[in-house]
């Protein structure tokens, strides 16, 4: 196997604060504990860096207008995003990178209720320039749809920086999107960006995705969730995480596999999503460089 620079994203975030602030689940989960425990976030950025990443991505995947919308935090939307790079900058480290982080419109896994591409453009443009300014590059986060795709992309290419596209794929069969849609057909319209990749999908459904990014010629790779299954209830209308339950059988060397098997096949930007803290990513570093890799 061919030694060669690997991009080491960092693991879950949402997760990772519930089990520090051991608070009780809302729909703003990660949103919310900004306000109710400043510096966790930066503390959980350092945590990973420590593990061995090197991208920080940004506490910002739920914070959309429609998902504040109706809550306390309403008025709080360009204080959110500032807290949030606050956070990210405050904990990086040199020789590392931010990711501004675009999460779906109205939630996750709901191609069904996605606003259409002309309503959901200028959405995800706003997001991406406000943070344009200050991350390194924004990365499309979760995208369950060709719709979804083509909106956030639209917006997010407005800032003029790289951009990076992770789709969220059927976990029983990883050749499709959460919206049946093929994923050889949605990797079609991202001809613009610098990065495809899948995430917050099973593991084992990104080891079949795998040899569809490489065909697409750019920059690949992916980051998996360890969540058991998306249950019906966590697709409700404000649904909170404690609906999800985390797998047994993916704890860090479980994982560091999965990914290696990725790498295997020519995937040079890895990590972990839901799930995925910093041992897991402390474990794949640890593979990486077993294998030769050098963490860039």
């Amino acid at each position: 196997m061919t030694a060669r620079d690997i991009t080491l994203l960092d693991g879950g975030m949402g997760q990772e604060l519930i089990h520090r602030a051991g608070d009780r689940p809302t729909p703003l989960w990660s949103t919310q504990v900004m306000i109710d425990h400043p510096g966790m976030v930066g503390d959980v950025h350092a945590a990973y860096f420590d593990a061995g990443a090197t991208i920080a991505t940004t506490n910002t995947y739920a914070i959309h207008r429609d998902r504040l919308k109706g809550t306390g935090l309403s008025n709080q939307f360009e204080t959110l995003h500032a807290a949030a790079l606050r956070e990210a900058t405050q904990a990086r480290r040199a020789g590392t990178r931010i990711a501004g982080s675009v999460g779906p419109l109205i939630g996750s896994y709901r191609p069904d209720v996605h606003p259409d591409v002309a309503t959901a453009t200028p959405l995800y443009a706003e997001v991406a320039q406000i943070m344009a300014d200050t991350v390194d590059l924004i990365i499309v986060e979760t995208v369950a749809s060709i719709d979804h795709a083509q909106a956030a992309l639209a917006g997010a290419l407005t800032t003029g920086k790289p951009v990076w596209i992770a789709y969220t794929l059927d976990d029983e069969d990883g050749t499709v999107l959460r919206s049946g849609e093929k994923l050889q057909d949605a990797v079609a319209v991202a001809g613009e960006v610098d990065a495809i990749l899948a995430n917050c999908s099973a593991p084992e459904a990104l080891d079949v995705a795998i040899p569809i990014l490489a065909a697409t010629g750019k920059p690949f790779g992916g980051y998996a969730n360890a969540f058991e299954q998306i249950t019906k209830a966590f697709l409700a209308p404000e649904p909170t995480v404690d609906v999800l339950h985390e797998r047994r059988d993916m704890g860090p060397r479980s994982y560091a596999r999965h990914v290696m098997g990725w790498v295997d096949q020519g995937a040079t930007i890895v990590g972990g999503c839901c799930e995925v803290g910093p041992a897991h990513i402390a474990e794949l570093a640890k593979a990486l460089r077993a294998a030769g890799h050098r963490i860039v």
